[in-house]
């Protein structure tokens, strides 16, 4: 996800493009922009109209109806499209004179699958080979967005959010799946670097203003930074902090050997590689390879830079923002999102 900031409108307020921008976290993002009043928000995404959920038709709905906002259907990879209805992606920031470029990457850039990761500094290099295609794909749009910096008065950087949750998430609603269970894989001593959603977007908030003074376009203009609620955990001790504000007090422990998983998931990956996908199935989700690899490492990282540079600091703690979206998703109206 970009986010890309323009010049100002006849009211004074700047546009600011959010791509993908009906995602997880690109949603939380143009909610907090709206509430700013700082900004007008441009939203693009493949889909042809924005259906809103029930908790959006408050804040994004009006703004929708008063052209605070505005909703562009674009296809990210057609840059012709992107430069008439977005001015989204790099070429199109270029063409349209944008002035600062934020893509949202993620801390898997760095990792492997194979070793584990403990603090770990944005000095840190890309990984000969990454665990899944995601991963690689963030990290060649990284490269991109952090040599376009300076081309064309374009200021750009990158973010690295953890493992990110909050209402609407994955990370949650899987836990939630569980009904109760803590299935632990491999030994549960791996940690992670979880990230409440309103951190992430306040950290693409500090960005922005970093981006906008000419010491902060200097400083951080072309750089990468860790995104995480500084708050290092055990990932089974998280998922056992949700169960237990789900009401599960006493979840039942189920642990499975990592030498008993891992050769599972190849055979399902085979099978799905060399004779399922000819019958239209999808490929499995759930249990692949890499999943595992993520479940069973370490990943922490050190968040000094953007605290020093971007004046970065989560402004919800880890317990807080589970609670939070515990909250959420026992309301009544409230719709999980995809």
């Amino acid at each position: 996800m970009e986010l890309p900031a323009g010049d100002r409108g006849l009211d004074g307020l700047r546009w600011c493009v959010v791509t993908g921008g009906r995602g997880f976290m690109a949603r939380h993002l143009v909610a907090a922009l709206l509430r700013s009043g700082d900004w007008r928000v441009r939203i693009t995404d493949l889909a042809p109209v924005a259906t809103l959920e029930p908790d959006e038709e408050g804040l994004l709905g009006a703004a929708l109806r008063v052209g605070l906002a505005e909703y562009v259907s674009a296809d990210v990879c057609d840059l012709a499209q992107l430069t008439k209805g977005a001015k989204n992606v790099i070429g199109a920031c270029k063409t349209c004179k944008v002035k600062s470029l934020i893509y949202t990457s993620s801390s898997s850039v760095v990792f492997d699958g194979i070793h584990d990761l403990f603090g770990v500094d944005e000095s840190v290099q890309y990984p000969a080979k990454f665990p899944d295609a995601y991963a690689q794909t963030k990290a060649e749009a990284e490269k991109l967005v952090m040599e376009a910096n300076g081309m064309n008065g374009l200021l750009s950087c990158c973010l690295r959010p953890g493992s990110i949750f909050g209402p609407g998430d994955m990370v949650i609603s899987s836990i939630i799946s569980y009904g109760g269970k803590l299935i632990i894989i491999g030994e549960g001593k791996n940690s992670d670097d979880f990230v409440y959603v309103d951190n992430v977007v306040h950290g693409h908030i500090c960005a922005m203003k970093a981006l906008s003074t000419k010491v902060g376009a200097k400083l951080c203009g072309g750089q990468a930074y860790f995104i995480t609620n500084v708050e290092p955990m055990n990932v089974w001790d998280f998922v056992y902090m949700v169960l237990e504000e789900l009401g599960y007090k006493r979840p039942l422990k189920i642990r499975i050997p990592l030498f008993i998983v891992l050769p599972i998931t190849y055979v399902i990956e085979w099978s799905y590689n060399k004779v399922l996908y000819l019958y239209g199935m999808h490929q499995p989700q759930s249990l692949t390879s890499a999943r595992i690899k993520y479940l069973t490492l370490s990943r922490t990282f050190s968040c000094n830079r953007a605290i020093e540079q971007l004046g970065y600091k989560p402004i919800v703690s880890l317990k807080d923002g589970v609670k939070a979206t515990i909250e959420m998703y026992n309301r009544p109206t409230y719709a999980r999102l995809p």
